[in-house]
């Protein structure tokens, strides 16, 4: 038999031509002597446990836990993905995936009693093969099985998934060809016949749809035709977090979301909101009384987790309106631990690559070794530790910048940092004025967990952080009644500057929801006057001497910009540049970028043993 020397990949509709010993547009498929080939089969970056809510999806066995699998590559190229660090950077030979083979995964579901298995954060379509075998299998062993998807199959793709895939979220980058032209790709014709096709197979469908700002006819459009599709489709509405190059004036508001996400519900019955903290738009209502029957809470990006349900079947206990919600049954609820779940683990790699580039690394290939380096050797749960508390993060640095052989520029960027912090608390002294603070996120009523590190800065900053006094258990936090905030009674709120809200909006909403504490009364409301200044980023710092100037205003007196400006010629060899900024943890401004592209090398500076020895 002849070998072919070219084949169009039946994967993806983008119909790369792929020439023998060459790969697609993904960089996951190869033509070789046995035909066209996963470049890395079976190979996993995460295997764990999540609840369906994090994928996410609302209307398929609701808080039912699952295996997610996760590999790297898509084949897409969105600007501000949220995926990047895996995605785009780390390549299919890194030596962070572990080989699982379809067995592997039925039991481990099993051992950690999932109802079944589902590919989360990269598209399924960057590691098709693996995947199918995966679902056959164990579609086959009972479990249910999954996936989020761009949904740019083929009709030979959505096929083959179609008689062993029980559920999907398909995400669309908008409703016109533009958005996905934007993404490297021809149109949406594929996505939108994807899920015509899926859905009348029976699979349940629920769509999640990225709003930019200014994009709100354009989403009438999407829920137009989904209604006319079929009304009872989800429709997750994606509030846009603008990552990497993506612009800072494309990120809508809450409360322009929200009230898109209202006037949706007039045509659709069944419209939510995510990367929101503290919208009530997550809750499931009953479309004919208004009944809340399942509450949910903001879980991170991309995240919701239920808070409590009163469905104990498929229709609303009060007036009996059926509501089309599969797999209706009690259950536990399942927390993720630290960055595993979701797309926190996305933020981690970003912590760490915000630590190197500010230790002056600007080539991804000198990135992507100390991320390598921290997965093979199972550091992420050790980090996500350390980054909770000041010397912790210190301590990060120093292991970061020992792997990247930056052992010099990380004891410079740590002195740089502590002569702050020492400042701070030699001119605190003994003082006994510490205001009470109460630290938010978004809206005012959603409250981080006592342990996050913005509760740090309060006291490294003069303040007590009433946060501690609640037991929370959501990720980053939870949202509290107003009597809980009133009662808390701080002196002072802050609002968190990442996925924050204008302070004009958080003091309506007090009203609102009736919150009168001290520092509402006293208009005492603040947020950082930059992105990321008080968690993710080294940047830390001007966010505990702003929020020093704002405790104690009678010691200190720190010019921000100024300090900024400092920061940023001395650690990223730039100007800055406020109108620059966006909510990059990692890189500096929208406009930074790598010192140039290259092909990454996949070899470790450094051998496992010394990075486990690090971490």
């Amino acid at each position: 038999m002849d070998t072919l020397s070219k084949v169009v990949c039946p994967v993806c509709a983008r119909g790369c031509i792929i020439l023998q010993g060459k790969a697609g547009a993904c960089g996951k498929y190869v033509l070789t002597k046995n035909g066209l080939e996963e470049t890395a089969p079976g190979r996993f970056l995460i295997v764990c446990s999540i609840s369906i809510e994090t994928m996410p999806v609302l209307h398929f066995y609701p808080m039912a836990k699952f295996l997610q699998i996760t590999t790297t590559g898509c084949n897409f190229q969105c600007d501000g993905c949220v995926s990047t660090s895996f995605v785009r950077e780390l390549s299919s030979a890194t030596s962070a995936l572990t080989y699982y083979s379809a067995e592997d995964l039925i039991e481990k579901a099993r051992e950690e009693s999932c109802e079944g298995i589902t590919f989360v954060m990269n598209d399924p379509l960057a590691s098709y093969f693996t995947f199918l075998d995966t679902a056959r299998k164990a579609h086959a062993a009972g479990l249910l099985v999954g996936c989020s998807t761009n949904g740019y199959f083929t009709k030979t793709s959505a096929g083959q998934l179609a008689s062993c895939v029980d559920f999907m979220n398909i995400g669309l980058k908008g409703f016109n060809d533009e958005s996905y032209m934007a993404c490297g790709v021809p149109c949406i014709s594929p996505v939108l016949k994807s899920i015509v096709f899926l859905s009348e197979k029976g699979i349940h469908i629920e769509i999640s749809c990225m709003f930019k700002k200014n994009q709100e006819d354009d989403i009438a459009d999407l829920a137009m035709w989904l209604a006319f599709l079929d009304s009872d489709i989800p429709l997750q509405i994606m509030r846009f977090m603008p990552l990497e190059s993506a612009p800072a004036d494309e990120e809508p508001s809450i409360a322009e979301s929200e009230e898109l996400c209202r006037d949706l519900n007039r045509i659709l019955p069944y419209v939510y909101l995510f990367n929101s903290p503290g919208t009530a738009l997550l809750d499931t209502r009953c479309p004919e009384c208004g009944n809340v029957l399942i509450s949910r809470d903001f879980y991170g990006p991309m995240g919701a987790k239920v808070k409590s349900s009163v469905l104990t079947q498929g229709k609303c206990p009060c007036c009996g309106h059926p509501v089309p919600i599969k797999g209706i049954s009690p259950r536990d609820s399942f927390r993720e631990q630290g960055f595993m779940g979701g797309y926190p683990f996305t933020r981690a790699l970003e912590m760490i690559e915000a630590i190197l580039i500010a230790l002056g690394i600007t080539k991804e290939k000198d990135v992507l070794n100390v991320w390598e380096s921290v997965l093979s050797s199972g550091g992420l749960e050790n980090f996500h530790k350390e980054i909770q508390n000041i010397p912790g993060y210190f301590s990060s640095i120093q292991k970061f910048g020992s792997i990247a052989g930056r052992e010099t520029e990380a004891e410079r960027l740590i002195r740089y940092m502590k002569s702050f912090t020492v400042q701070i608390q030699e001119k605190l002294g003994s003082t006994t004025k510490k205001p009470r603070v109460y630290y938010a996120m978004g809206k005012p009523l959603f409250c981080f967990n006592g342990g996050r590190f913005e509760n740090q800065l309060i006291e490294w900053s003069g303040g007590i952080s009433v946060n501690k006094e609640l037991n929370l258990d959501g990720r980053p936090g939870e949202t509290i009644s107003a009597q809980t905030l009133n009662k808390l009674d701080p002196d002072i709120m802050f609002i968190s500057s990442f996925l924050s809200n204008s302070l004009q909006t958080v003091y309506k909403e007090c009203q609102e929801a009736g919150v009168t504490c001290k520092a509402v009364r006293s208009r005492q409301i603040y947020k950082p006057p930059y992105p990321n200044i008080d968690f993710g980023s080294p940047r830390w710092i001007l966010g505990l001497l702003n929020a020093a100037n704002i405790l104690h205003p009678e010691l200190f007196n720190f010019d921000i910009k100024q300090e900024a400006d400092c920061f940023y010629r001395t650690f990223y060899h730039c100007d800055f540049v406020p109108g620059d900024l966006n909510l990059s943890f990692a890189k500096p401004g929208c406009r930074w970028q790598w010192e140039k592209k290259e092909t990454v090398s996949v070899e470790m500076n450094r051998s496992k043993n010394t990075a486990a020895a690090l971490l």
